[in-house]
């Protein structure tokens, strides 16, 4: 291909019919009867890419070399090469979505003051927000615990909650699912997924189809390619820019295709399943690669079953778990209400090679084998979602776990991951001291009970994994009816919650009579939404939590969940085991994991006779008949159609109809960022950066988690200082997460980490610089605010692989909000540089052979950067470091500026400047 017009693409466009309606495509089978590629060839998740870029070629932004880079993939890249990418669609959940809304309403306040029409500030790409994170099981056991639970959800989120519901009356393109509705992605897959758009477009008389793609401000967003729908979680910064029109820049990754064979067999779960290829593709390390589905067995799967192994992408590590389009995805829209949809999909997936055809003949990275009849019951924990624990060795296991025998170290990477989008402030013990199994007397409600090392306090049916699969759900409950038959109850010590991600489960639960039998056990409906998986699993009963401490206990946690961190679920419990419904349930039952299930009993009945799991396990063919008869349309369907509309906390959460938002002074969550200040629609001239100030002098391997704010906020930290100067308590302070719609707290917690190791001040660790010329030692934010005050710009100096790990939008925001202008680095994280570029901080890169060390750099200098006027990609700029006594070193740096776009940026001062100023024009 060479450089061309968008005219040139114009007659890659063909029509198909779906029903009565004509649509308009861009035929990817075009490319190959040109000889422009080999459709054939490339798995289905790459077919979408080039759709994408064929789709979005103008020959600026997308040009022919990146067209032509996609359209010709490779099973293997020596060095990174980068595609622009434009998802269709943006999922957000509260927790994370809060910063995006401050954003835009920012952007509305500086139109308005410029004197422009602040109703032009909207997404331009389509943006749905689940309101799904916040809500903690405080109250359980009763009919009255969701509405108790939800009652405490809006009188701790009140704020943020205004805020949301503000920005559903006041954006266009801009959707909110209020609280108490799912879990955003169970409502993304039953709901909101399309599989394939179409598009009304001005001028046209037939809509334009296209896949359905989106970008998720959440990690577990993978768990709509189960529908041949790409996503997966991206950073705000990213997200921002997504939805504002700009595109995703994205490394083309390799493909690691899972070929299945054969199928389950009776009385193994969707859940068995995951968590053996969770093991497995961790093992094989398929970090940010794409892994497709493909093979024989994939017919044996459901959508549901699909559903639960894209839900785990983060856990095994991939960007994509992928599943193509087959009669399943049609299937599945069918019954969830969707029949336009699928009609659509079926003749687009045909007439455009997206339609799975298993004897093609496909080329991937690599591909792995699975016989789906070799998966056995599986459990995984206790600390990490890869370390699989065969069912008939779970007694086994726990003896190793108080022998301190096992891996409790989950990746930094997932522990981040969950701490920015749990808002946990919980810790675990730096270290493990083996012990004999005890068993301790308690008195529960004037009962006398016993727990000990091994004994489950929390037992949680939960999280969209498993609740978006009415197999095991409705199997669990067949499984409960029958332990309510035969007498069984589960021990008072164990917390037992329910908690779907969606409300399409309590209507099929009901109509297949089963959830009386759930409410016998305990396990009554808690919420809807995201609870004891993202650490909301609220408070242990005092007594258990008293006996504990006392006796460093060892105790467990069953969920249906997806993450199991040590600590993490609950501050006081060590061992997490994530499993599937129905062994959720049979260990709140036994009530403690250091049991054999597949020999020992459950429980005894009231008549003392054993009552094994085998006896409680329903069969398949029950299963599949009360799933037939109970998940339907209709129920899909009426709940569906009022999703947007909230219960009554959400009606009497009043707020006021306005084009700008009304800043509350007094708030400590949400504040007007000042990104905007002093804005003028024309951008002013780069100088070149003079008398500027090292900040920080940072080693290799600086992770986004040491410099972007997490966890709990320290009271003797500058946050926490600022909140106790706001009247609040620390009891209240809650997490940097729940905050970070208030910059004043995100950018006083920026390079904050206690484990952040600044060179200036070795051996010291933590948030601390040196202030020049004083050389005093001071917080990195005070230090930063006295140099804001003398006008005084700063430079960060770092190592090897600056900013790897999660990408954290606070990290470039952060550092941005502190006066940093550039960095200068011996290598970035792709992920992290763009970030920086997005907030208009300037990445630059050390000569090959250039170092801190070797050029002898101190921290005490001053810096002068010349070159940035007349920016052009990839730009060698000559930098100057002047010494206290007046010695000089001079080196050249290159600018990682690396496209025409990331000049705009910068030269904008960032994303959003860049585009308010094209809004305004």
């Amino acid at each position: 291909m060479t450089e061309n017009s968008r005219s040139d693409f114009s007659d890659y466009q063909r029509t198909f019919k779906a029903g009565k309606k004509t649509y308009r495509y861009f035929s990817i089978k075009e490319l190959e009867a040109r000889g422009l590629a080999d459709i054939g060839r490339l798995p289905y998740s790459i077919r979408i890419l080039v759709e994408n870029l064929l789709r979005n070629y103008d020959g600026a932004i997308v040009r022919a070399e990146e067209l032509a880079a996609i359209a010709n993939w490779q099973t293997n890249y020596d060095a990174p090469v980068e595609i622009p990418y434009h998802p269709a669609r943006v999922l957000m959940q509260d927790f994370t979505g809060v910063p995006a809304v401050v954003d835009l309403a920012a952007m509305r306040d500086a139109v308005k003051e410029l004197g422009g029409d602040p109703d032009i500030v909207n997404p331009t790409v389509p943006v749905e927000l689940v309101v799904d994170h916040s809500v903690q099981v405080d109250y359980s056991g009763t009919r009255y615990s969701l509405t108790q639970n939800v009652e405490r959800e809006y009188e701790r989120n009140s704020e943020r909650y205004k805020l949301l519901k503000w920005a559903q009356k006041s954006f266009s393109n801009f959707k909110v699912v209020p609280p108490n509705s799912g879990i955003c992605h169970q409502v993304n897959l039953e709901h909101l997924g399309q599989v394939v758009i179409a598009a009304d477009q001005a001028g046209d008389k037939q809509p334009l189809a296209y896949p359905d793609t989106v970008v998720g401000l959440d990690s577990h967003t993978p768990m709509i390619n189960a529908i041949g729908v790409m996503g997966w979680g991206v950073g705000g910064i990213e997200a921002e820019a997504v939805m504002l029109g700009q595109p995703y820049y994205m490394s083309i990754p390799e493909v690691i295709g899972v070929r299945l064979t054969g199928c389950l067999k009776p009385g193994i779960t969707a859940t068995d399943m995951v968590l053996t290829i969770t093991e497995m593709l961790r093992n094989y390390k398929v970090v940010e690669k794409f892994v497709e589905f493909f093979g024989p067995g994939l017919k044996n799967l459901s959508i549901p079953d699909r559903a639960t192994v894209s839900n785990m992408t983060p856990e095994y590590g991939a960007t994509l778990g992928f599943f193509p389009v087959d009669e399943a995805t049609l299937d599945y829209l069918e019954i969830t209400g969707r029949s336009e949809q699928a009609v659509r999909t079926k003749a687009y997936g045909i007439a455009n090679a997206f339609f799975y055809e298993e004897d093609e003949s496909i080329e991937y990275t690599a591909t792995l084998e699975l016989d789906l009849s070799s998966i056995e019951p599986s459990l995984a924990g206790p600390a990490r979602p890869q370390d699989r624990v065969p069912l008939s060795e779970m007694k086994d296991t726990f003896g190793d776990i108080l022998g301190c025998t096992y891996n409790r170290d989950a990746s930094l990477e997932n522990i981040s991951t969950f701490l920015d989008e749990s808002g946990s402030c919980t810790t675990r013990k730096p270290d493990c001291s083996a012990v004999a199994k005890r068993d301790i007397e308690i008195t529960l409600h004037n009962i006398p009970e016993k727990i000990g090392d091994g004994s489950v306090v929390i037992a949680a049916i939960t999280s969209c994994t498993n609740t978006s699969n009415p197999n095991v759900l409705i199997g669990a409950g067949l499984m409960a009816r029958q332990a309510v038959q035969r007498g069984l109850k589960v021990p008072a010590y164990v917390k037992t919650s329910f908690a779907p991600g969606s409300r399409v489960v309590s209507n099929y639960l009901e109509t297949a009579g089963l959830m009386p039998y759930f409410e016998a056990l305990g396990f009554h409906i808690t919420a809807f939404g995201c609870t004891t998986c993202i650490g909301n699993s609220g408070p242990l009963n005092p007594e258990v939590e008293s006996a504990i401490d006392e006796h460093n206990l060892n105790v467990a946690a069953m969920l249906s969940g997806n993450r199991n961190f040590e600590a993490r679920i609950h501050q006081k419990i060590k061992s997490n085991f994530l499993a599937s419904p129905m062994l959720v349930l049979a260990f709140a039952l036994a009530g403690r994991v250091d049991i054999d299930l597949t020999t020992e009993p459950v429980s005894l009945d009231p008549n003392g006779d054993p009552v094994y799991l085998h006896e409680l396990w329903p069969d398949n063919e029950e299963i599949e008949a009360l799933v037939r008869e109970n998940v339907t349309k209709e129920n899909f369907t009426h709940q569906y159609s009022k999703i947007f509309s909230g219960d009554q906390f959400w009606d009497n959460l009043h707020v006021k109809e306005s084009t700008t938002y009304p800043w509350d002074d007094t708030s400590t969550y949400i504040k007007r960022p000042p990104y905007f200040d002093d804005f003028s629609i024309e951008p002013g001239i780069t100088p070149d950066l003079e008398n500027a100030r090292v900040f920080l002098l940072l080693g290799d391997s600086v992770t986004t988690d040491h410099i972007s704010p997490a966890g709990a906020i320290p009271v003797e930290y500058p946050a926490g200082s600022y909140l106790l100067q706001q009247g609040v308590t620390p009891e209240h302070f809650n997490s940097y997460g729940s905050r970070r719609g208030n910059h004043e707290v995100m950018m006083r917690g920026t390079f904050g980490n206690i484990r952040i190791k600044n060179q200036m001040i070795k051996p010291k660790e933590g948030s601390f610089t040196l202030k020049f010329p004083e050389k005093t030692e001071l917080f990195n934010y005070e230090a930063a605010m006295r140099y804001q005050k003398e006008q005084v710009p700063l430079v960060v100096l770092a190592g090897k692989e600056y900013g790897t790990g999660s990408s954290r939008d606070w990290a470039a925001k952060g550092s941005r909000l502190l006066g940093v202008r550039a960095v200068i680095a011996g290598s970035y994280e792709r992920i992290h540089r763009n970030n920086l570029v997005g907030m208009g901080v300037l990445p630059l890169m050390f000569a090959e052979n250039d170092s801190i060390e070797s050029l002898g750099l101190k921290g005490d200098e001053l810096f002068f950067i010349a070159g940035l006027e007349g920016m052009t990609p990839r730009k060698e700029l000559q930098v100057r470091a002047q010494s206290p006594d007046g010695a000089e070193t001079r080196f050249t740096v290159t600018s990682r500026l690396d496209t025409l776009v990331d000049i705009n940026y910068f030269e904008n001062g960032g994303i959003l400047p860049f585009v308010l100023r094209k809004m305004m024009k």
